[in-house]
Formats: structure tokens, C-alpha cells, sequence
């Protein structure tokens, strides 16, 4: 099977790569990455004046099966993630049960085989059941495949049992992703703690419970001499930080979501629920923190953290409704609007944040346009604009910070190891 896409502006900072070119796919491989192939194909794009990227590399995303398939599973996931032009996915280990033993691991593995209509790589869990307590045999959850370890959705708040995970992913060399959050500073607080939350009459988390505990995990990655990744940065000092540690030396890469450069806490004054994310909102200097953070490189990579949840956990009283929003189907759009579009960053950069470097920090062979790379690639028309509905999206939850806002910038195709996988 032979697919040629031709006419398109490909994207490939991996390879140098920001001009005019055609792509020749064979069965599921990139065959020729040149201009004006003339070779005969069993079907033909036609991408003129539309960008041709690597797939999204996503490293931070909620499937919530095994265990909360009213939210959402592995096939509606996946299946959202390649309308959102993403082709790989780290799935997150909070489910029900953890992913915290070889037996989880086989059952995800086992779905994701039956069900999985994109790339899902695993997260297994630093500690049993994620309660901070006790390490999972990370020898063994290597082994059967898992790419990294986190407990994502809590820190683990012991700095004793933390630097012996660190050493032991050390040892078998597995990424170890870190929700920075010391739930002592955060306690029940539901939003951004300062003026909008005491305008809210609402219980308000600190931005020390972030920092503070990103310090921490750079402290005790630098003492065990381990790569460690932060996850969902929102606030200044955080990134500040994370600057501090790469000057320093020390092995950490940091992510940030669409959500924490689009909106600030003042969104949450109409009381919407969707707006309610872990961690919170900020406000509009740390919005310009997180931008210059993205652009100086100090944060790494963009990730969704797509996190679904029932309309029975979102439609109920701000302080009872579950932290969390979806962001698969939005987070390119959202990426082009808020970053491209102003000028804080070109093709090349949102690439990067996107694909390649996300690759990188997993471990994992993609987010290349190279000739022998697997045919993970979408075709994106950067101009069209277009609404978040409700009734458009296709992951099984609607709860969507973007909901009703216009967004530029559609997945016109998403082709996965060669093959259409969605097209508009």
C-alpha cells in the first residue's frame, strides 16, 4: 500500500525541515520525505496550503480504564486523540485498580491491544495503590513494558520513600513523571488562593503547594542524580525553578496544558465547573510565565492533560465537582491560537513542544518525518476556524475548559502507521 501526500508545508524540526515537500508512505513506514515525487500511489492527498507535521506525541493523559469506563475508555480516547490530530498517548496510572503491578499492567495491555485505535503507551505507578507509601516492583513493571512511573493525581509527599524510587528508576532507566503537590499547603482549596477566590467565597490553593514541592522533587532528583519530569507546571515560581535546575545541571524536563496559557482564574467568576483543574487557574502574570517559559524552553513540552469526567462529577456545586478537563480534540487548536497565531512561537517551536521533544523525553521513536520512521502524520489547515461544541466532540466526557470558543486550526488528516485514520 503506497499513500503520497503532495503539496504540503512539512514541519520537521527533527530533520531540519520547514518547506514545500511530498511524502511517500509504504505500508507503514516513511518512504521519501522530497518535492515533486512523481512515483504512482494507490491514493494521493492533496495538502497545498495546508502544514504536514509529525503525530502529537501526548504524555499526559487520563483513559480512565480499567475501572471508570463512564468517563471514558481506550477506544473513545483514542479515538478523540486522532480527531485532535494526536497518534501517541502515555496513559496515566490513576485508574481503577492502579496501574501498580505486572497482573494491571497485562490487563491495560490487553485492552489497549482489543480496543486502542491510536499509540497508548503505559504510566505505572511509583507507589501500591498511589498512596505514597510502599514502591512498586519497577523492575518487574519495566519489564512488561512500562514506560514511566508516576502517581499522578498525588506526590509522594515521603522524601525517603521519593529518593528510593528515584534511584531505583535510575537503575533501570525509567522516566519518573511528578505531580508536584503537597496536599498539606493545598488541604480542600478548589481554585487559584487570592483575590478571585475570596471574591468566589471559595476555599483557595496556595501556589507554595506547587513550587514548594517542585523544589523538593528537584532536589531529590539532583541528590539521586535522576531525570525527573515535571508535570502540569501553572505558576511563575515554578518555572522559575525548573530555569534554576537546567542552569544547575540537573535532569529535569517540565510540561505544561493548553489550559494554563489560555485562560486565568478570572474565568472561574461565572462559577462554570469546567474551569475547575488540578492544579488551579492562575492569574495573568503567571499566563505570561508559562508563555515565556515555553518560548525560552524552560518548559519542554505541551500536554493535555486530558481528564474526563461524568456531567453527575461536573454539574454539581463548585466545591463537590471533580478537578479536571478534556483536552485531546482542542489541544492543537488551543496551541495555534494562543501561541502561534500571536507570534510567541512558529511551526518549528510547536512542533517541538508537541512531537519531538515529547518523544524524547519518553523514550520512544517518534515525532519524525525521517525516511524509515513509522507514518505517524497529520495534515493540518492552520487557517480554519472553528467552535468547540459539545456535540461535535468525540471523547465519552464533554467536560471542556474550551467549550464555545472559537479555535484556528483543523486535523484535516490523521494518518497512523500509513494508514487514514481520521479525516474531516
Amino acid at each position: 500500500m503506497k499513500l503520497l501526500i503532495k503539496n504540503g508545508r512539512v514541519v520537521d524540526p527533527t530533520n531540519h525541515i520547514n518547506d514545500i515537500r511530498d511524502i511517500l508512505i509504504e505500508d507503514t513506514k516513511i518512504y521519501q520525505v522530497t518535492k515533486d515525487i512523481k512515483e504512482k500511489a494507490d491514493k494521493v492527498i492533496d495538502a497545498t496550503n495546508k502544514l504536514i507535521m509529525p503525530g502529537i506525541v501526548d504524555i499526559h493523559v487520563h483513559l480512565r480504564e480499567p475501572g471508570r469506563e463512564d468517563k471514558e475508555t481506550i477506544e473513545t480516547g483514542t479515538k478523540a486523540a486522532l480527531k485532535g490530530g494526536v497518534t501517541s498517548i502515555l496513559a496515566m496510572p490513576n485508574t481503577q485498580p492502579a496501574i501498580d503491578c505486572v497482573e494491571n499492567v497485562k490487563l491495560l495491555k490487553n485492552i489497549i491491544k482489543k480496543t486502542a485505535c491510536a499509540n497508548v503507551f503505559i504510566c505505572a505507578a511509583i507507589t501500591k495503590e498511589r498512596l505514597g507509601k510502599e514502591i512498586t516492583d519497577i523492575v518487574k513493571l519495566k519489564k512488561e513494558g512500562a514506560l514511566a512511573i508516576s502517581d499522578d493525581g498525588a506526590s509522594v509527599d515521603s522524601d525517603q520513600v521519593f529518593l528510593e524510587a528515584l534511584k531505583q528508576a535510575k537503575k533501570q532507566n525509567i522516566l519518573v513523571i511528578c505531580h508536584s503537590e503537597d496536599k498539606s499547603l493545598s488541604g480542600k482549596g478548589v481554585v487559584n488562593l487570592g483575590i478571585i477566590s475570596t471574591r468566589l467565597g471559595l476555599r483557595g490553593i496556595s501556589r507554595e503547594s506547587e513550587y514548594k514541592r517542585v523544589q523538593r522533587d528537584i532536589q531529590l532528583a539532583e541528590k539521586a542524580g535522576t531525570h525527573i519530569h515535571i508535570a502540569h507546571v501553572s505558576c511563575q515560581e515554578s518555572v522559575e525553578l525548573i530555569a534554576q535546575a537546567k542552569k544547575k545541571g540537573v535532569q529535569v524536563s517540565a510540561e505544561t496544558a493548553p489550559h494554563y496559557f489560555s485562560f486565568s482564574e478570572e474565568v472561574l467568576l461565572g462559577y462554570d465547573t469546567n474551569f475547575k483543574v488540578n492544579p488551579p487557574l492562575r492569574t495573568k502574570d503567571d499566563i505570561d510565565s508559562i508563555k515565556h517559559g515555553l518560548k525560552s524552553g524552560i518548559i519542554d513540552a505541551i500536554a493535555s492533560d486530558h481528564a474526563p469526567h461524568t456531567v453527575n462529577e461536573k454539574d454539581v456545586e463548585f466545591e463537590r465537582a471533580e478537578f479536571g478537563t478534556i483536552g485531546l480534540e482542542t489541544e492543537l487548536a488551543a496551541c495555534i491560537t494562543e501561541l502561534v497565531e500571536p507570534g510567541l512561537l512558529d511551526w518549528s517551536d510547536l512542533v517541538r513542544k508537541l512531537s519531538a521533544d515529547p518523544a524524547k523525553i519518553l523514550g520512544i521513536d517518534k515525532g519524525s518525518l525521517a525516511k524509515g520512521k513509522d507514518a505517524d502524520i497529520i495534515i493540518v489547515d492552520p487557517k480554519a476556524q472553528w467552535q468547540v461544541r459539545e456535540a461535535d466532540l468525540v471523547s465519552k466526557s464533554k467536560n471542556s475548559a474550551f467549550m464555545g470558543k472559537k479555535l484556528k486550526g483543523i486535523v484535516e488528516y490523521t494518518i497512523l502507521g500509513g494508514k487514514v485514520a481520521h479525516n474531516k
